[in-house]
């Protein structure tokens, strides 16, 4: 998507009638990922946000300190006040934390018919810290995955799902396609951030066929909740009846932008520009 196209995009979305997205995932006291990152997203999309949050965490762009998940009876409880009357046009979620929230959220999910759904497999913070327990990682594919109508892995939750990390753009196709055809999602996007090089290439396939987008890499430290701004902006143009590869391209895009004009706040990891 030329960069004009975008432009125009954006300030379309800025203006459209105010459909409504829930995220379903934990909160960041920092303010750059989680929950924070996604209503922040979806606000700059022009769509209403709503949320049911799965954990609280401690956190900064230095690390993850400590956190503590909500109960799954309260989390469901979230998730069925919310499609009883904000019923949302699209959904996303990232951290989750253990195996009973996430049935607890799959069950809500298959309740409500709620679709389509952006599924980010959250496992480890971008400081390295875990967010994920181990039992949590099999039920994430069993109840979640056949739901998601895209999942959005990065190169080391790759390697938990599948058991290889891929680590060249043709490994990124292989893993694209066998979270599809052998994990059941509909739609995989491979994230290849964590690849060496001045280029940057992510891979998505939608059960038919292979797409690659490619940018150049920003040079900044300020990559605190990409992955959750990402998922985040794809199910805002989901919501907004953007086709799947056209909402996958203009969250690349937004992301970008949001890179290159981060306000560089905090010591570590810091926050992107979601004005952008």
């Amino acid at each position: 998507m030329r960069r004009a196209v975008a432009r125009r995009i954006f300030r379309f979305m800025a203006d459209a009638p105010r459909v409504i997205a829930l995220t379903i995932a934990g909160s960041d006291s920092g303010g750059g990922a989680g929950i924070q990152a996604d209503l922040k997203t979806f606000m700059r999309f022009g769509v209403f946000g709503t949320s049911a949050i799965t954990a609280v965490t401690a956190q900064n762009t230095l690390g993850v300190r400590a956190w503590e998940r909500v109960s799954p009876a309260l989390v469901r409880a979230q998730i069925d006040a919310v499609a009883a009357d904000l019923r949302p046009a699209a959904i996303k979620s990232g951290m989750l934390g253990d195996a009973e929230v996430v049935r607890a959220v799959a069950d809500g999910v298959r309740a409500h018919a709620l679709r389509p759904y952006v599924l980010d497999p959250v496992m480890v913070a971008t400081s390295g810290d875990p967010l994920l327990e181990p039992d949590a990682v099999s039920a994430i594919v069993g109840e979640l995955f056949p739901l998601a109508s895209l999942v959005t892995p990065n190169l080391d939750e790759v390697a938990i799902l599948t058991g290889e990390r891929p680590t060249d753009v043709a490994a990124m196709e292989r893993a694209a396609r066998e979270l599809v055809s052998k994990r059941g999602a509909r739609a995989a996007l491979v994230k290849g951030g964590h690849l060496a090089g001045a280029e940057l290439v992510d891979v998505l396939f939608d059960g038919r066929t292979v797409r690659r987008f490619t940018h150049e890499r920003v040079d900044t430290t300020s990559t605190h909740g990409t992955g959750c701004t990402l998922s985040a902006a794809i199910a805002a143009g989901l919501a907004l009846r953007v086709p799947l590869e056209n909402a996958v391209e203009l969250g690349l895009e937004y992301v970008r932008r949001a890179l290159v004009s981060a306000p560089g706040l905090g010591a570590g990891h810091g926050p992107l520009n979601h004005f952008a």
